[in-house]
């Protein structure tokens, strides 16, 4: 009760100080601006409350934000993973760089190639979840999610060090080698694994430090657990991600290995895990050898592992149909989005971003509603391996929208989707990017500043019809792209 009433005193001290912290945030940094006011206005409350859990760069941790349950002053990896993108958008990129290399410096064979779950501001293992290497809370798919987002930070940003620094070079090669193996993850053995491969002795089933060591999934809440679906979904995308860093570094022999690794994953999710009476993936494996439904169902979307669309649909359906925690609600915007689902999407923005939804001062939901409307909403998603920045307006509506003073790839952009059929990018930095403007839609003439360009095809994931037009945004300069019938 007495842990209740401080955390109930935080959140009233966050929404008495808020209204300045919205003040503030808006007056310089990344913004969005549209026709639909609802999303702006949640854009707004999001920037400013998520820029609230900016840490003091002067803290001994170094530059932090909290993405962890406050008020413990402190981030964790599942957390992290999930709120880097948003972080990213919003300026916090020293912070992501600061956090995600703690968490690859801090694997060591004495935790069995474990991190820390969580550290807080003081630069140490936050004691609500470690007391000591053989003692302590991790969840076991923390790994490959951060492994899977320094992969798409790099692709964001353009810094190569979260691919080739050696801190994180060590933290790729221990997770994708001795951390599978300590932890008995290989694809043959995640049905018939032991229930603590890595149990401190004497074990003691009632300390969680204990029973927790390894904790198969991020489902917390499923007593008796052997294996979770989103452990299976979260090694297919570490070893794939593992396997994209490898291709980049011209390592093409052992990627190709690696993205066969990963596809045993994939091919065990969909041979063991379906139950098609209900039509559903299970969630979790028991140590009585059964299988079972709670949740979880939403990191097999995080982890892109599903590939059949009929499975897809199923699944989005299902999980649309419920209520979730504020934590897995959080990714459903930006998830939603790219699985084709944009009114659902929007709805959740609304959702998350409501004054009278509980709990939406939890770290996770402000920055989830960011990506939702950046990387969803606007279709932005910068590559660095080729110095293209790809954009897609993900709306039902025939209304405008714009992102200015965007950070990505070593530059700065405005994106302004005027309509489905014409967009701008003006390029305020000082390098010079590729711009592959996409749209919906069969269009058989495009331009590019009002002169006649080849129109060029594809289709998404869900079969809709693209026309694309690529062309390069010198530094200082704005191109306009429009496609026609």
């Amino acid at each position: 009760m007495i842990a209740f009433f401080y955390r109930k005193l935080y959140f009233v001290f966050i929404l008495c100080t808020f209204s300045f912290s919205v003040a503030r945030a808006q007056e310089t940094g990344v913004k969005f601006t549209s026709s639909d006011k609802e999303m702006e206005n949640a854009f707004i409350w999001a920037k400013g409350m998520a820029l609230h859990y900016k840490g003091n760069a002067n803290d001994p941790v170094g530059p932090w934000y909290e993405s962890a349950l406050p008020p413990r002053d402190a981030f964790c990896m599942r957390d992290v993973s999930h709120q880097s993108i948003g972080a990213e958008i919003l300026g916090l990129s020293r912070e992501n760089h600061n956090m995600f290399t703690l968490f690859a410096s801090n694997v060591s064979a004495s935790k069995n190639w474990c991190s820390y779950w969580e550290i807080n501001k003081f630069g140490v293992p936050a004691p609500e979840d470690y007391r000591n290497d053989k003692e302590f809370w991790y969840n076991l798919p923390a790994n490959f999610d951060v492994l899977n987002a320094t992969w798409r930070l790099y692709l964001w940003t353009g810094d190569s060090s979260y691919i080739s620094d050696p801190a994180f070079v060590r933290f790729q090669e221990k997770s994708v080698k001795e951390y599978v193996d300590s932890w008995v993850l290989s694809a043959d053995s995640l049905l018939k694994r032991p229930a603590h491969p890595n149990a401190p002795i004497p074990f003691n089933e009632e300390d969680s430090f204990h029973r927790c060591r390894g904790l198969p999934s991020y489902s917390e809440g499923v007593p008796n657990l052997k294996t979770g679906a989103d452990l299976v979904a979260a090694l297919y995308r570490g070893l794939l991600t593992y396997s994209a860093i490898l291709t980049e570094k011209g390592q093409k022999k052992e990627a190709a290995l690696y993205a066969q690794k990963a596809e045993q994953y994939r091919q065990r999710l969909e041979a063991d895990w379906w139950d098609k009476k209900d039509e559903r993936y299970y969630t979790y494996y028991s140590n009585d050898n059964k299988f079972g439904k709670d949740e979880g169902e939403a990191f097999l979307l995080w982890f892109d592992a599903l590939k059949d669309d009929v499975r897809v649909k199923k699944t989005i359906d299902h999980i649309s149909s419920k209520t979730w925690n504020m934590e897995t609600t959080s990714y459903l915007p930006f998830l939603f989005y790219k699985n084709g689902y944009w009114d659902k999407a929007r709805d959740y923005i609304l959702y998350l971003s409501d004054p009278s939804t509980q709990r939406r001062e939890y770290p996770e939901v402000s920055f989830g509603v960011i990506e939702g409307v950046v990387q969803g909403l606007m279709g932005i998603t910068p590559d660095a391996r080729t110095n293209t920045i790809s954009t897609i307006y993900k709306t039902n509506s025939t209304g405008s929208a714009a992102i200015n003073n965007l950070a990505v790839i070593h530059t700065i952009i405005d994106i302004t989707h005027l309509n489905k059929h014409e967009s701008v990018l003006r390029n305020t930095g000082k390098r010079s990017l590729k711009w592959k403007a996409m749209f919906y839609g069969n269009y058989k003439m495009s331009y590019s500043n009002k002169k006649p360009v080849p129109v060029k095809k594809e289709t998404d994931a869900q079969g809709r019809k693209i026309s694309f037009v690529e062309t390069t945004v010198q530094p200082g300069k704005a191109v306009s792209v429009k496609v026609k019938d």
